[in-house]
């Protein structure tokens, strides 16, 4: 059940109504807007009637939900929720760039890396340095000893930190760091780090699965916040099909159905959906076209040359045509990039 409050709703109003609920046996999250407080009802309770939280005093509406997924859905939300990163807002009308290594090689390659992703038009600066790979032998990353290069790298240059998590015991030192916590498709239903996850106050990144259904991706959000961290943002980086031409299928069907049934912003990482750069720019101008509030791109300096992904990763040239394309694509639909 979700209670939505009116506009001008004291505190006083929205803590009886809390109350109330937490008298009837709900547990109740809430979620607070712009200019408007959502409160979610979580808890079986047959027989209720729904007039009693509709009567009191601050009460806009109230509706019950029917998705399994009650706190990331759509219903009972005016408006698409405003994730706030360090003082980025995300969703709403400005377009979010997100651009990094996708792995880290060197203190002098991070620093590079933001000075010319945060001079082209990208606000969210992305590095793992603790990269599991799924071979052994393959390039790991600098791990812990990049954490304060990556951190000093991105305030020099203004742009917000992301950083992988892959374990419970990652999120704590992690979080230090950086100024968002980004989980990955593997991780989609770790359902103990997801936990561990809303406890934290760091907002979180969640990468759909490679086999994973939409409904199954905001189950997995809906994790996080029910652990108590409402701070969710979606990506979606590619699913796997039949199709071989490129290493994954980039659904962007997925980001009109979250759009939709979810009031959480939603990005798209067209590198790793498709593993080829030839193909990275169009997919990303349709991402924003199907209403992506971000995307997400591999930058290098000497992509041949990377230790990782290099085939999908954008030179710095390269990437500044990407914004420029990504730009007039946003302008076109009645948006813009956060500058």
């Amino acid at each position: 059940m979700v209670v939505i409050m009116k506009k001008k709703a004291s505190e006083e109003d929205i803590e009886a109504v809390i109350t109330n609920l937490n008298a009837f046996g709900f547990d109740v999250h809430r979620s607070s807007g712009i200019n408007q407080t959502v409160l979610g009802a979580i808890g079986v309770r047959p027989g209720f009637d729904h007039r009693i939280i509709r009567g009191l005093s601050g009460v806009a509406d109230v509706q019950r939900v029917t998705e399994p997924y009650k706190l990331a859905s759509r219903v009972g939300r005016e408006a698409p929720s405003i994730i706030d990163v360090d003082g980025l807002h995300i969703g709403g009308h400005a377009i979010t760039v997100m651009a990094g290594l996708r792995s880290t090689e060197s203190e002098e390659r991070i620093k590079e890396a933001a000075k010319q992703i945060s001079t082209s038009g990208a606000s969210l600066f992305r590095g793992s340095i603790l990269k599991p790979r799924t071979s052994f032998y393959e390039y790991q990353g600098l791990e812990s000893d990049g954490f304060k290069v990556m951190r000093q790298a991105a305030d020099e240059c203004g742009l917000k930190l992301v950083m992988e998590v892959s374990s419970m015991g990652q999120v704590e030192p992690i979080s230090e760091y950086a100024s968002m916590l980004l989980v990955q498709a593997h991780n989609m239903q770790n359902f103990e780090l997801l936990r561990v996850l809303g406890e934290s106050n760091k907002p979180i990144l969640l990468e759909r699965g490679l086999a994973a259904t939409v409904q199954e991706w905001l189950m997995a959000a809906e994790y996080i916040m029910r652990s108590g961290n409402t701070g969710v943002i979606l990506c979606e980086r590619g699913i796997r099909t039949f199709e071989s031409a490129t290493r994954y299928t980039v659904d962007l069907s997925a980001v009109a159905v979250a759009k939709v049934k979810s009031h959480l912003p939603v990005f798209v990482d067209p590198c790793q959906g498709t593993g080829m750069r030839d193909y990275v720019t169009s997919l990303a101008c349709a991402a924003v076209a199907a209403g992506a509030d971000g995307i997400a791109v591999d930058v290098h300096h000497d992509p041949p040359r990377a230790s990782s992904n290099g085939l999908q990763a954008f030179n710095f040239n390269q990437f500044v045509d990407l914004i420029v394309q990504v730009r007039k694509v946003a302008n076109a639909v009645g948006r813009s990039l956060h500058q």
